[in-house]
């Protein structure tokens, strides 16, 4: 295993996307116990600083889909807070829905934010990380990054692409002192995945997300599912033969993400559809 230099979290700044609300902002709570200096970055500004001010740390509008705004984001981070010790790769966006159903700008906007916002920040703050020969990368992926679902196929496309390019970059930068490590939460009680039902894979608090996240600070583990058992599935799905997974599927209705939409769902996608035709305008 290698040994990686220690990070100490008592005063390490940590930079947090997407950290106004559900697993960012329970995150960036659980850093600031620990005695970090957040940075709390999301693209509403205002519900940033309710954060900031709750927990402590400074807010910061950033739009992980702009290069210019992640790196305007990591700079007044770093001139607030110091040199950057943690990155936290948290911003995402979830939409439902058969693959041909689901529009153009939708499914655009779910690969710009999942996988190329990670991707940005990642060349962004590797350099500096680098430089001193330390730091540590979180992106927080999913176990669709691992298990196909019907009804999220370009999510679970950003989401494998999440595994694979922290799986690479691990393995690029590990002699060079700085760690990259995924997340994989199963469905999250957030609005993320409101109105969703994905039993029999259970929902889990944000929170229990937040103690991965900073627990690999500790560890800095490749990977890490949460929680722990649906991993194991995942990679026993991988081995297992595909007519048994389809008759495992339909007997546990695995198709709940192409069913109509509850309520809360349908206000989670019309708000993602007036967010994506607002940054297009």
């Amino acid at each position: 295993m290698t040994r990686y230099p220690t990070i100490d979290l008592d005063g390490a700044h940590v930079a947090i996307t997407g950290a106004a609300r559900g697993i960012g902002r329970a995150t960036a709570a659980l850093f600031a116990k620990h005695g970090a200096t957040v940075a709390i970055g999301d693209l509403d500004l205002d519900e940033a600083k309710r954060a900031a001010a709750e927990i402590g740390g400074t807010a910061h509008r950033v739009d992980v889909r702009r290069g210019a705004s992640y790196a305007d984001f990591l700079a007044e981070a770093q001139t607030a807070n110091g040199p950057l010790g943690v990155l936290v790769n948290n911003a995402g966006i979830m939409p439902n829905g058969g693959f041909l159903d689901l529009s153009e700008e939708i499914s655009t906007a779910t690969i710009e934010v999942n996988l190329l916002g990670v991707i940005t920040g990642m060349r962004l703050a590797l350099p500096g990380m680098l430089e001193r020969g330390r730091g540590h990368i979180v992106n927080v992926a999913s176990l669709a990054g691992k298990f196909p679902v019907p009804g999220l196929a370009v999510y679970n496309a950003s989401k494998y692409g999440v595994v694979g390019l922290t799986a690479a970059t691990r393995l690029e930068y590990a002699p060079h002192g700085v760690s990259v490590s995924a997340v994989l939460p199963s469905a999250v009680d957030t609005a993320l995945a409101s109105g969703l039902d994905m039993k029999p894979i259970p929902k889990v608090k944000p929170e229990r997300i937040a103690e991965a996240v900073v627990k690999t600070v500790r560890t800095r583990a490749a990977e890490v599912a949460v929680p722990g058992y649906v991993g194991a599935i995942a990679s026993a799905a991988a081995i297992t033969p595909e007519p048994v997974l389809n008759a495992i599927r339909r007997m546990i209705k695995d198709d709940r993400a192409l069913r109509p939409d509850s309520a809360d769902r349908t206000a989670y996608r019309e708000r993602l559809q007036r967010d994506t035709q607002e940054d297009n305008a």
